[in-house]
């Protein structure tokens, strides 16, 4: 009857809005995994340039009979040194806003969602949100799911820019350090957080 479908036009506008969203999760989940991939090696050529750098202070250029003829050697080899730290650095604020880009467009798109949800609340009424049937988990599982994503972004994008906005070269041995506590960081996470619920998803997806 026409009145029941005016009934569920609520929920269906919720389910609507997720089925737009978790497509939206999957798509920043590849960009986020790709730029992530990416500093693991430049991480590395940071750590070799700080080891080269701490090389050229220990060496007495002076000491070195071959060396003595370039005076400015040393100073013109730390400059080239702490250019390319600074190149490297760039990608890795490039891979940084990159990260910032995903934590965002997941954060607005979940905002939507949540926006709409509450809209249309009152009218779903409990029952109906909390309701999961073997296709599809309930509204409310995945409002919290989009949820729990939003914030796991957040976590994993804060802890490496205040690692990243760490870096200091009078600080050569922390600069060496980088890659190991760039691993921790990513340890320390739940890997599988994201790909577990979008697999959650899917099949509700697919209708």
């Amino acid at each position: 009857p026409p009145q029941q479908m005016t009934q569920d036009e609520p929920l269906l506008a919720v389910q609507a809005a997720l089925k737009k969203c978790f497509p939206v999760v999957e798509e920043q989940q590849r960009l986020w995994r790709s730029s992530l991939s990416d500093c693991p090696p430049l991480l590395a050529s940071l750590g070799n340039l700080a080891e080269q750098l701490q090389a050229a202070q220990n060496l007495r250029f002076e000491d070195v009979p071959a060396l003595r003829a370039f005076p400015g050697l040393q100073e013109r080899l730390r400059r080239k040194q702490l250019e390319a730290g600074d190149a490297v650095l760039d990608q890795l604020g490039e891979r940084l806003a990159a990260l910032l880009n995903v934590r965002d467009t997941v954060s607005s798109h979940v905002g939507q969602v949540l926006q709409i949800y509450e809209q249309h609340a009152d009218a779903i009424g409990i029952d109906a949100v909390l309701q999961a049937s073997a296709a599809s988990p309930s509204v409310a599982d995945m409002l919290e799911w989009l949820q729990d994503i939003e914030r796991h972004y957040q976590r994993r994008y804060l802890k490496r820019k205040y690692l990243l906005s760490s870096i200091d070269w009078g600080d050569l041995a922390g600069i060496q350090a980088l890659p190991t506590a760039w691993d921790r960081i990513s340890e320390d996470e739940h890997q599988d957080l994201v790909p577990d619920i979008l697999l959650n998803v899917s099949f509700s997806l697919e209708e």
